[in-house]
């Protein structure tokens, strides 16, 4: 069988044996016309007036993205809002890069994420979560920390937050709230967020909305000061808009939600000695931290001591930035780490993402095929592959030649499941 897995900007072609079960949803076809269906989403939202109706045009207003590290259009979002908020002069707009814990972007990538003409003519910031005095404290989460939200996002007459909606391993969803917390948020208020508590919580995982603790606390802390209006789409393998919701934020992300429930959740009959998967492709698979989602979604259907292969091309590194490389010198094993990370007196930003990827570990072997050396992959007590076809052959002698085998092409696009 032949397939091509999302990695980088290109893909990677494999042969697999024919009786790999391919996991994938059916592709939806992008928009004919994606500006008129967000312009038509903004001009009949779901549980608002028009936006241009909302927004006067003495009205300073800001518009929250995703980083770079997420695929959603914002080169043709941005400017789409501008232009449907023409009576608004255009140094009253601030976009906001919600990077959350990320490093900053570069001009450059500003350019390629947002086009030159928004870069040159609108101020843009990112959020820095460290530094208080960008940040406003709104008061004290139920779930015992202070909320510090970015100060340009508090002080604006009218607030916007952008982005797209897929499962999330530990959010249920991406998208709506998520842009505000723990995009635009402080360090404090992160930290807590993705504590070990909340992220080791079994109901903070792939497609749940209804009682999980992370979304729960996303939604709380966006009541504190609540987007004015939401634009998020769904995207295709191609990352094309399949569809748009706009509007009020809880009730048009709950929209969106259950539109990529149905398109992306993909039931399966039994787990599997192997999953091989890819990380979406670029921007997702820029670095190892961001891979842990294509990890964690094989790890819901590969067998315990089964395998995960991975393929994520890692462009920018582990990354340098941050502490997931240096917490694994911390621990000599996954559960070493786990038991360290669980300690409450434990507190280190990037905690989050080590723990997803200790707990896969602690179940199945993952293999990496990127452009990391085979020190960078070994110090994150991961294995390394350069071949993924040879490293399949030679699990039959683990698993037997009767080994059974998944595929996913689009990683985390794509979320699994076994009723168990």
């Amino acid at each position: 069988m032949n397939t091509t897995l999302l990695y980088g900007n290109n893909g990677l072609e494999l042969n697999l044996p024919n009786n790999a079960f391919l996991v994938e949803p059916k592709n939806l076809p992008g928009l004919e016309n994606d500006k008129d269906a967000v312009m038509n989403a903004l001009e009949n939202p779901i549980g608002t007036a028009p936006l241009k109706e909302m927004v006067k045009s003495t009205d300073t207003v800001a518009i929250v993205i995703s980083d770079i590290t997420r695929p959603t259009p914002n080169h043709k979002l941005v400017p789409w809002l501008i232009e449907e908020l023409k009576h608004v002069p255009h140094e009253n707009f601030v976009i906001i890069n919600g990077t959350g814990t990320h490093r900053d972007q570069t001009r450059e990538e500003f350019v390629q994420m947002l086009g030159e003409w928004v870069v040159n003519n609108i101020r843009i910031i990112n959020n820095h979560c460290h530094d208080k005095e960008t940040l406003v404290n709104l008061g004290e989460s139920k779930y015992g920390c202070d909320v510090y939200l970015n100060k340009d996002y508090v002080e604006a007459d009218f607030r916007i937050v952008t982005g797209f909606i897929e499962p999330h391993f530990f959010a249920g969803f991406s998208g709506g709230p998520k842009g505000t917390m723990p995009g635009i948020a402080g360090i404090e208020t992160i930290m807590t967020f993705h504590n070990a508590r909340m992220i080791g919580d079994p109901r903070a995982t792939w497609g749940n909305m209804e009682d999980n603790p992370v979304q729960d606390m996303t939604r709380e802390i966006n009541r504190l000061c609540k987007a004015d209006f939401m634009l998020n789409v769904t995207l295709n393998r191609e990352k094309e808009i399949t569809s748009v919701f706009a509007g009020e934020l809880y009730e048009a992300h709950d929209r969106g939600c259950a539109f990529a429930k149905e398109h992306a959740m993909i039931r399966c009959d039994e787990r599997f000695d192997v999953v091989i998967t890819s990380n979406s492709g670029y921007p997702l698979d820029q670095n190892l931290y961001q891979a842990v989602k294509g990890m964690s979604a094989a790890h819901k259907i590969v067998k315990k001591g089964g395998a995960i292969i991975i393929a994520s091309e890692c462009s920018d590194g582990l990354p340098s930035h941050g502490n997931y490389s240096k917490i694994f010198e911390m621990a000599s094993s996954p559960q070493e780490l786990l038991d360290m990370i669980n300690n409450p007196e434990f507190k280190m930003f990037d905690q989050w993402q080590v723990q997803k990827q200790a707990v896969i570990q602690v179940w199945a072997d993952v293999y990496v095929y990127s452009k990391l050396t085979e020190e960078q992959v070994n110090g994150a007590m991961l294995k390394s592959t350069q071949n993924i076809e040879q490293t399949l052959e030679e699990l039959k002698s683990q698993f037997g030649e009767n080994m059974s085998v998944a595929v996913m092409p689009l990683g985390p696009l794509t979320i699994p499941y076994v009723e168990e």
